[in-house]
């Protein structure tokens, strides 16, 4: 809707099932008001209010859309799935602006808001199981991201950064105090677009921090985690190309073996669970403007995407194993 020529509201419900992390039901995807101070040929600004997508890489912010990415899954390095709702929208303020210019444009965006955080897929990822008699409570964070494309569009250039700040309160006879939960992810995102193939690659740091939750060795702890991909594109026929995916994850940057962590839960878990190195195999067919048919095939080293929802003993996974995927997808 546009009530007037600045001011637009936009909304989506969504409906996901995917696994226990999205075991369906309707809820708000996105919700916002967006108010637009001034956009002229040269510049643009303005503010929203609500539920708005994350902006961090290239595909947070239309993760949902198939036309608008090369593969089926995203690299699960950058954009997991395990923790979907954490990464996707918050509620809060954002501010936006883009400059534009002959030599490129640029797009700037940053918001304060608070994450969602209500969901079984967050709350395994930040206290390990779901047997805690406390509930998680979102708190005001932060996230930005500048965007640099050159006019033609060859080139595109982008810096993303997040503050994720989650607290716990705890339950009738909890084991844990009132702690909090930090992620801080820094993604930088590089892209060139030649007329019959592209090549993106996307490089992230992710700093994870745990605090006050009492005395337990788990909760006492902060890493750095590490990924990394690249990506080819080839349009080989006039509807039809091929993706080429590398893709690396490392849970903590300074055990990138995974050895170290298997052996502090006395081996455990294996260490396969700490990384996981993928290779994409894809092919796309675009039948015509609306309608896509998409099939690609994963051979994947390591578990460390995997859902514990999904894999609630990790101790029993395979070091390697395969995924293939087909996907048809119609827009109007």
């Amino acid at each position: 809707m546009r009530p007037s020529p600045k001011l637009q509201l936009s909304g989506q419900l969504l409906h996901r099932r995917a696994g226990e992390g999205s075991n369906g039901g309707i809820h708000i995807d996105f919700g916002f008001l967006d108010y637009n101070f001034a956009n002229t040929p040269a510049a643009e600004i303005g503010i929203r209010l609500g539920r708005m997508k994350n902006p961090f890489g290239f595909y947070n912010d239309t993760r949902d859309v198939p036309f608008t990415r090369p593969s089926i899954l995203l690299p699960q390095s950058i954009y997991f799935d395990r923790t979907r709702n954490l990464a996707l929208a918050s509620d809060g303020i954002q501010v936006y602006g883009e400059s534009r210019a002959d030599w490129g444009n640029i797009t700037v965006q940053f918001g304060a808001a608070f994450p969602q955080v209500d969901g079984h897929d967050t709350e395994i990822s930040v206290l390990r199981s779901l047997q805690h008699r406390g509930d998680l409570k979102t708190k005001l964070s932060y996230i930005g991201r500048i965007l640099y494309e050159q006019a033609d569009g060859k080139l595109r250039l982008a810096i993303s950064g997040a503050q994720a700040n989650v607290g716990y309160s705890p339950g009738y006879n909890d084991t844990l105090l009132n702690g909090s939960f930090r992620f801080s992810p820094l993604i930088l995102s590089a892209q060139y677009n030649a007329e019959r193939w592209s090549i993106t690659s996307e490089y992230a740091l992710r700093h994870l921090a745990w605090k006050d939750f009492g005395n337990h060795a788990a909760f006492q702890q902060s890493f750095t985690g590490e990924s990394f991909y690249l990506q080819g594109v080839y349009r080989f026929y006039p509807n039809w190309e091929a993706v080429l995916r590398y893709d690396l994850l490392f849970t903590n940057r300074k055990d990138r073996s995974g050895k170290k962590f298997s052996a502090s839960t006395g081996y455990l878990y294996p260490a396969h669970n700490y990384y996981a190195k993928d290779i994409t195999v894809g092919l796309r067919w675009n039948i015509t403007p609306a309608i896509m048919l998409s099939t690609e095939y994963h051979r994947i080293n390591g578990t460390a995407w995997l859902s514990p929802l999904d894999n609630p003993d990790m101790s029993h996974t395979g070091k390697n194993w395969n995924l293939f995927a087909v996907q048809a997808s119609y827009r109007f």
